[in-house]
């Protein structure tokens, strides 16, 4: 693990990362970990490989537990939260990481494909809000993803991009009604990240192209995203709210 804060600066605070089993979301729950927090691992599908996330927290010294929940349906965002206060006593931070991407041209989106990404990528994170509202410590910070091709306009991503467009607009709303209870709110929105799920089906000349579209000539690294998440969760944030900080190296 390559932790971006000090082992000790989350110490005593306990973190949710929603669909933390591989990519980017294990990357930012061995973070948390490695900078003291209790992390739980969140999957859908991925059983073994959320086990395979908590191994590797412990094998570092670290305190973290694999929970299962469906971020689509509120009851299990709800047991989610529970579980994690019956497991580590409370909870202190919340990062909506869960997502899913499909991205096809307009004339081929079914409705099926357009629930589906609204029910994960908007429903999951504007009810797990709510759920934090009710369950953060005081000082608790909630982080949500959107995505840079929100400002890309890139041909395909019609119903991706939208999602994330009412993640960030939500973000900026519940900033105010959150505040009273001393919780921040804000999001960040990655640009292309070298992750297998972001290469696969890509050829080296669409990822190329890719890469020439930012300032620094290459891909995003998990690293890259972890260090802001991480920001926006400590004591440092604690005057920023309602915020979406794009994370792209210059890609939009």
């Amino acid at each position: 693990m390559n932790p971006t804060f000090h082992s000790g600066a989350f110490a005593g605070k306990t973190a949710i990362v929603t669909g933390s089993s591989r990519g980017i979301g294990s990357r930012i729950a061995e973070a948390f970990a490695a900078a003291g927090a209790n992390v739980v691992v969140n999957y859908s599908g991925s059983q073994s490989k959320a086990e395979e996330v908590v191994r590797r927290i412990e094998e570092q010294g670290g305190r973290a537990a694999a929970i299962r929940a469906d971020v689509s349906r509120v009851a299990e965002i709800r047991a989610l939260f529970e579980q994690t206060v019956e497991t580590f006593g409370g909870i202190d931070i919340l990062v909506n990481n869960a997502g899913i991407m499909h991205t096809v041209p307009l004339a081929q989106v079914t409705e099926e494909e357009f629930d589906r990404q609204f029910a994960v990528n908007v429903k999951g994170t504007f009810f797990a809000c709510q759920t934090a509202a009710e369950h953060l410590n005081p000082g608790g910070r909630i982080i949500n993803f959107s995505t840079s091709v929100a400002g890309a306009m890139f041909p395909g991503y019609s119903v991706y991009a939208g999602t994330k467009g009412a993640v960030e607009q939500f973000t900026r709303q519940l900033a105010k009604e959150l505040g009273p209870k001393n919780l921040t709110i804000n999001a960040v929105a990655p640009g292309p990240v070298n992750t297998e799920l972001f290469l696969e089906g890509k050829s080296e000349q669409q990822v190329a192209g890719i890469v020439g579209m930012n300032s620094f000539g290459r891909l995003g690294e998990t690293e890259d995203i972890t260090g802001a998440v991480l920001f926006l969760a400590s004591e440092e944030a604690r005057w920023i709210t309602g915020q979406t900080l794009r994370v792209n190296g210059g890609f939009v």
